[in-house]
């Protein structure tokens, strides 16, 4: 298995990128769902058409999931793979335990984009340009910390599965591509795009 001493440089520099960009997303959510809260009627600032909207998507029920604005939990979910990603270049070595529990995290965020890109395309049948970006940067983070956490037996599936994280990481971004394309084509297919842009 690839030795755990190597340091994740690349994906350090990553989840910092990451980071911040879906910290804004998300501070730039909470502040339209804010300014919708204190002047009801009015609609949001990325709201450019029926199709491509964010008033809707802070409205529903599918806004606030657990009870408070979704946005909120990007906000504070993003501290967690920003202060991974500077510890990283900082030096720091985490334990296998540590990225086992962060992996975990990754993972609920993954699946519960997952579940806001379904609820968006085939029941809000809208795009909101401030979820796309966090939907944009959570799909590869989520691959390259998998990955990793294979690749270092955080995960422990084996020396095979380690070896063959080790090589795959280099296909995140194909990976990330792939299901960028998938949500592409369901979007097409479920609310026809293309229409809003041609």
């Amino acid at each position: 298995m690839p030795s755990t001493r190597t340091r994740p440089t690349a994906l350090g520099v990553w989840l910092i990128i990451a980071a911040v960009i879906g910290w804004i997303a998300a501070f730039t959510l909470t502040i339209e769902k804010f300014d919708v809260l204190e002047n009801p009627g009015t609609t949001a600032g990325c709201d450019f058409s029926v199709l491509v909207q964010c008033t809707k998507n802070l409205n529903e029920w599918q806004g606030s999931a657990f009870g408070f604005p979704n946005p909120l939990i990007g906000v504070a979910g993003w501290m967690a793979p920003l202060v991974v990603g500077v510890a990283i270049l900082g030096g720091v070595r985490f334990p296998k335990w540590f990225w086992a529990l962060f992996t975990v995290g990754m993972t609920f965020a993954f699946g519960f984009i997952c579940w806001l890109i379904f609820q968006s395309i085939f029941s809000l049948s809208t795009l909101c340009p401030w979820c796309m970006v966090t939907w944009s940067v959570t799909i590869p983070s989520f691959y390259a910390v998998v990955l990793h956490a294979i690749r270092i037996g955080a995960i422990p599936l084996g020396s095979r599965a380690g070896k063959a994280a080790d090589k795959l990481a280099g296909w995140v971004p194909l990976f990330t591509v792939v299901s960028y394309a998938i949500i592409a084509v369901l979007a097409q297919i479920r609310l026809n795009v293309l229409v809003e842009f041609l």
